[in-house]
C-alpha cells in the first residue's frame, strides 16, 4: 500500500466481522510492540503511541466498531505492522514516499535524510523496473554514477552529495519523473514531478467595453494562457480568491472572465500556478478599461468599426475643450 508522506491511511480490518469477545490487536512489525488494541467484550480500546520510542505519539487512532487503525502524519518509517483477531493474523506493508516537484530545467535535491554517510553502502534506483543510477559503497571507497541506462536520459544529470548519500537531477525534464527508490538498511520512496515552466498569463479587455460609460458602470476582461496541463488560472483581489479554474493532464487553453468597476482602487492580479512554481501578472485598471465620458470635456463619440473575418475593433475619440 502506497501513501504519501505526512498524510493519513487507514489499515482496514479485512479478517472478519467484528464479535462479542474478539480481541483486536495491532503491532509494529511482525510480532513487534503493541501499539493498539481493541476488547469487544468489555468495550475498551487503547493506543499505546508513547512506546516504540515515541515514534507513534498522537499519530494513532482505533475505530472500536470496526478495529480498523487510523495512523496520520505518515513517516518513511511507517512500514511494517501486524493485525491479529484471536488466532487470526495479517500483515499491512506501507511504502510512505516523499512527493517532490521541480520546474522543467531547474535542479532537484533527493534527500537522503542523513546529515553524514552512516551506511556501509547506498543505491539510488529508479522506475518501474527499479534500474540503479548511482551507489556510495563506504567499506570499498567507491561512489558512481551510471547515467547512460535507461536510454541515456539520465547523462551529465546526475551527481551524488558524498557527505550526505543525497542524490542531485541536474537540468530536469518531464522524463525524469517517476518513482526513485533509496536503499540502505530499509527502502525509502520518492515520487518526482517534472512540470512545465510556466508562461505569463495575459489580461485583455472586451472591446465592447469603449461604447459608452453610460451604459455600464462595470469593465469587462479576461485572463487567458495557452497550453498548460496540470495547473490552476486564478483571479486575485488583494490576497483573496475570486474566482479558478483547473486543468490536469491535457494541453489546452483556458481563460477566466472578470468584471470590475472602472473606478476601481483595488488591486487585482491573475495567477497561474502548479505545485513546483507560479506566475502572476498585475491588473492595471486605467489601461484596460476606457470610457468615452469625461469631465470639463466636449465629447464627441465616434465609433469606427474594422472588420476582418471576425474581429471587431471600437475606437473614442475625445475633444477637449
Amino acid at each position: 500500500m502506497s501513501v504519501k508522506k505526512d498524510s493519513s491511511v487507514t489499515l482496514i480490518n479485512d479478517l472478519t466481522e467484528v464479535m462479542d469477545g474478539d480481541l483486536i490487536q495491532w503491532r509494529v512489525g511482525l510480532k513487534g510492540p503493541l501499539i493498539a488494541e481493541f476488547n469487544v467484550l468489555d468495550k475498551t480500546s487503547s493506543v499505546y503511541d508513547d512506546g516504540f520510542y515515541g515514534k507513534f505519539k498522537d499519530r494513532l487512532k482505533l475505530d472500536g466498531q470496526t478495529g480498523s487503525l487510523t495512523i496520520t502524519n505518515t513517516r518513511s518509517t511507517d512500514s511494517i505492522f501486524e493485525l491479529k483477531i484471536n488466532l487470526m493474523k495479517m500483515v499491512f506493508l506501507l511504502s510512505v514516499f516523499e512527493e517532490i516537484s521541480v520546474t522543467e530545467g531547474d535542479s532537484v535535491t533527493l534527500n537522503s535524510g542523513r546529515t553524514e554517510m552512516d551506511y556501509n553502502e547506498i543505491q539510488w534506483r529508479f522506475g518501474l523496473t527499479s534500474t540503479l543510477i548511482a551507489q556510495i559503497s563506504v567499506k570499498n571507497d567507491m561512489s558512481e554514477v551510471y547515467d547512460d541506462v535507461l536510454g541515456g536520459i539520465f547523462k551529465n544529470r546526475l551527481k551524488l552529495d558524498h557527505q550526505t548519500g543525497s542524490l542531485i537531477i541536474t537540468n530536469t525534464r518531464n522524463e525524469h519523473s517517476g518513482k526513485y527508490y533509496l536503499h540502505t538498511d530499509k527502502v525509502k520512496f520518492y515520487n518526482l514531478t517534472v512540470y512545465a515552466r510556466l508562461p505569463v498569463p495575459v489580461i485583455s479587455s472586451n472591446s465592447l467595453n469603449y461604447l459608452s460609460s453610460s451604459s455600464s458602470s462595470s469593465c469587462s476582461l479576461v485572463c487567458s494562457v495557452v497550453n498548460v496541463s496540470h495547473v490552476t488560472l486564478s483571479w486575485y483581489k488583494g490576497n483573496s480568491l475570486l474566482s479558478s479554474i483547473s486543468v490536469s493532464d491535457l494541453s489546452i487553453s483556458l481563460s477566466l472572465p472578470l468584471e470590475v468597476e472602472y473606478q476601481d482602487k483595488n488591486s487585482y492580479s491573475c495567477v497561474l500556478n502548479n505545485p513546483s512554481s507560479k506566475q502572476t501578472q498585475h491588473l492595471d485598471i486605467s489601461q484596460l478599461c476606457h470610457t468615452c465620458s469625461g469631465s470639463a470635456a466636449l465629447i464627441l463619440e465616434l465609433i469606427l468599426v474594422f472588420i476582418d473575418g471576425a474581429d471587431l475593433s471600437l475606437m473614442c475619440l475625445f475633444l477637449r475643450l
